[in-house]
């Protein structure tokens, strides 16, 4: 960590762990901002000095009252401003002068609002760095450390929450209140809570980066509007998991992106901005969630429970509708439901009705009380055929529901093994959810939620036993001769590389090409057929033209001179009667390749987080399955076999319905090559390698076609 991280670092440590604290522009004037602010820091019994700072007033809620933050005679670590945005500068100004080194700026007015608002924000922004100051917002809700060492409420959130292992960092300051307010329902407890609102200074890379070595906490979730640096983002997220074994949590908004132009290749139509956000977040460890409630429901699962060991799970409950939904969901989560041991059988047996399901999952019948839930989920949990628990009930008139509810939470405290709970309902089981939650037993409304949650958590340790695998990197390739291919076009102008150009790219990354080359008559077509052995496959070529098979540019399986000239004319006959404005460069000519599976590879630049690669099931009809997957560059070789094992295409190549396996090894390397081409070439655009045509496991594969756009 160089000096300037870590002096931002100490500074955010200052801003959660302050000393003293001064409100810039806090007032007396009851229900405003200003005065909430000062309220909630004194409401929460703030361990540390407070001064209110405001020219007009001599005391504020019977404190006495600066008239300037550099009037106060002592330190100051943390300055909460609240002053309208057209004199944030001057307070800020004044707090550098004073020294303080952290800020929090709650006010709005500034890069939200654009026009003269941007001005603003990029002056605080040079004042912060003038003095080696730092600063969360504007624009923001505020700050909340839960620590009992400093109970800090700097926002004007309507409650402190409780004390817990949840960090939650918010983009939304509006969603941070309603956040507050559901977690407070279920007694959902926090470390540490920040509304980042414009993140002009401090983002959530740098709170990361904090909450990595914060002891009080142990999940990390973020909402995220949008993404400013994305590579640093996965950086940052996958140190943290790496090095802690915290899990972070995402939601980002904005997944749709509609009135986007169309694109000029196929990886460009399917490689969409969200399709590369969630190719980051796998890459980097980050569980993406789609809603606030999915993101709790993982949340507690990971604070309240140990991690599972396995995937093997048990299902107790007192309905069989419930019951039969989530084993269901278990097994769409890839979770097992395997047979308990024969002492746990007997057990159960024993002690439960004849009429009772005594395998998995176990009903214990609907007049079940407190006694059969007791010895269910006690023998199950001592069963070492079982990772983890769902506890399923819905209320009876006899269920003792109080009485079952403080019985799992008991036992739940003597293993080492996660419990998951689902009592259906609201007002007649209100009273046992609330035992369990205030024992830090995870609830879900839904019981199909339980084995997504637990799917994740399972799915998070199996990635961190995984040892990281280094960055495939080929000594073979000629990035000299690539780049200048590339160069050369570039500066020409040119939007496209025609394809025997795209082909000496690929050449110089040691892809899988066949020998090739373009013609400008019958006669050389003819040839050049001869010398490269038949059959050939003959293609149009012209900027002009991007789906060539669409306009008739395309012959295949030419087996003579004959056919070749007469091919080359019918060609631009097909092109002349589809697209007669299209300028012609001629006809490429290469020798045709075995038949295998088609296959697809291809590469985009994202403007958030770079190099963007794609792997699915090749062809024609490639955007209509979208069977793809994609990668952000450089990939390692386990993430370059992950983007194949993940399409349905790989269940094709490897040997589906009595085909040949093909080789799967030859794709994988492809696939790595061209991240290290993604990486080592930034003057591509978008590339296309479709298809790649994969022959028998050992044969290879070889590239039948390849477009790149600049």
């Amino acid at each position: 960590m160089n000096n300037d991280v870590s002096e931002k670092i100490k500074n955010i440590e200052r801003i959660f762990n302050p000393q003293s604290i001064a409100v810039l522009g806090a007032n007396n004037v009851k229900g405003t901002v200003p005065s909430d602010i000062l309220t909630n820091i004194l409401k929460a019994e703030f361990k540390g000095v407070v001064y209110p700072v405001n020219p007009r007033e001599k005391h504020i809620a019977s404190i006495k009252t600066y008239k300037y933050v550099i009037d106060i005679e002592d330190p100051v670590d943390l300055a909460v401003i609240v002053y309208p945005s057209s004199v944030m500068h001057m307070a800020l100004e004044q707090c550098g002068q004073k020294g303080i080194k952290g800020a929090i700026i709650i006010s709005a007015g500034f890069k939200e609002v654009g026009g003269q608002g941007i001005e603003r924000e990029e002056t605080i922004k040079e004042i912060a760095k003038k003095y080696g100051m730092n600063f969360i917002g504007p624009n923001c809700l505020g700050v909340i450390n839960t620590d009992p060492a400093v109970m800090l409420d700097a926002s004007f959130a309507r409650k402190m929450p409780e004390e817990g292992n949840i960090a939650f960092i918010s983009q939304s300051g509006a969603l941070c209140t309603a956040v507050l307010d559901y977690a407070q329902a279920k007694h959902i407890g926090f470390s540490k809570f920040v509304s980042i609102g414009n993140k002009a200074d401090i983002s959530e890379i740098d709170l990361l980066y904090f909450l990595k070595d914060d002891p009080k906490t142990k999940v990390i979730l973020i909402y995220l509007e949008e993404i400013s640096d994305g590579p640093a983002l996965v950086k940052a997220a996958n140190t943290v998991i790496r090095e802690t074994g915290k899990p972070v949590l995402a939601i980002k908004s904005g997944r749709t992106h509609a009135g986007a132009s169309a694109a000029a290749s196929h990886t460009g139509s399917l490689a969409g901005s969200d399709d590369a956000c969630d190719a980051a977040f796998k890459q980097a460890g980050i569980i993406r969630c789609d809603d606030i409630e999915e993101m709790f429901n993982k949340a507690i699962a990971f604070t309240y429970q140990p991690l599972p060991k396995g995937n093997r799970v048990a299902i107790i409950t007192n309905a069989g509708g419930p019951g039969v939904l989530t084993t269901d969901a278990a097994i769409k989560c890839g979770l097992d439901l395997p047979r308990f041991k024969p002492e746990t059988t007997d057990i159960l047996r024993k002690s439960l009705p004849k009429t009772a399901n005594i395998n998995n999952p176990v009903d214990v019948i609907g007049d079940a009380r407190a006694d059969r839930y007791n010895v269910a989920v006690s023998s199950i949990m001592k069963d070492e055929n079982i990772d983890g628990v769902f506890i399923i009930l819905t209320p009876q008139s006899m269920t003792e529901i109080e009485s079952i509810a403080s019985e799992i939470s008991r036992i739940s405290s003597q293993f080492s093994k996660p419990i998951y709970t689902s009592f259906m309902g609201e007002a007649d089981v209100a009273a046992g959810i609330d035992i369990l939650q205030r024992n830090k037993i995870p609830h879900y409304i839904l019981p199909e939620s339980m084995p997504v949650a637990f799917a994740s958590t399972y799915q998070f340790k199996k990635m961190l036993e995984e040892q990281p695998q280094p960055v495939g990197s080929f000594s073979d390739v000629d990035t000299k001769t690539a780049s200048a291919i590339l160069e050369e076009a570039v500066n020409a102008g040119r939007k496209y590389l025609p394809e025997e150009e795209a082909v000496k790219v690929l050449e110089a990354y040691r892809f899988p090409v066949l020998k090739s080359g373009l013609v400008k008559s019958k006669e050389e077509a003819g040839k050049l057929a001869g010398e490269l052995g038949y059959p050939v496959v003959m293609k149009i070529m012209s900027d002009d033209i991007v789906h060539k098979f669409d306009v008739g540019g395309v012959l295949l399986n030419i087996n003579s001179k004959e056919d070749a000239e007469k091919g080359y004319v019918r060609i631009l006959e097909n092109v002349q009667k589809h697209k007669p404005e299209a300028l012609i460069k001629g006809v490429f000519i290469r020798r045709m390749i075995p038949p295998g599976e088609e296959v697809i590879l291809g590469l985009k630049r994202d403007t958030t987080f770079g190099a963007v690669v794609m792997f699915g099931l090749g062809g024609i009809f490639v955007e209509i399955y979208k069977d793809v997957n994609f990668g952000i560059a450089p990939l390692d070789g386990k993430t370059a076999g992950d983007l194949i094992t993940r399409t349905k295409a790989s269940e094709i190549l490897s040997g589906a319905r009595g085909r040949l396996p093909r080789d799967i090894t030859s794709v994988k390397e492809c696939i790595q090559r061209l991240s290290q081409l993604a990486i080592d070439c930034p003057q591509i655009k978008e590339l296309d390698i479709n298809p790649l045509i994969v022959l028998e496991d050992g044969k290879g594969c070889f590239v039948a076609d390849t477009k790149i756009m600049l």
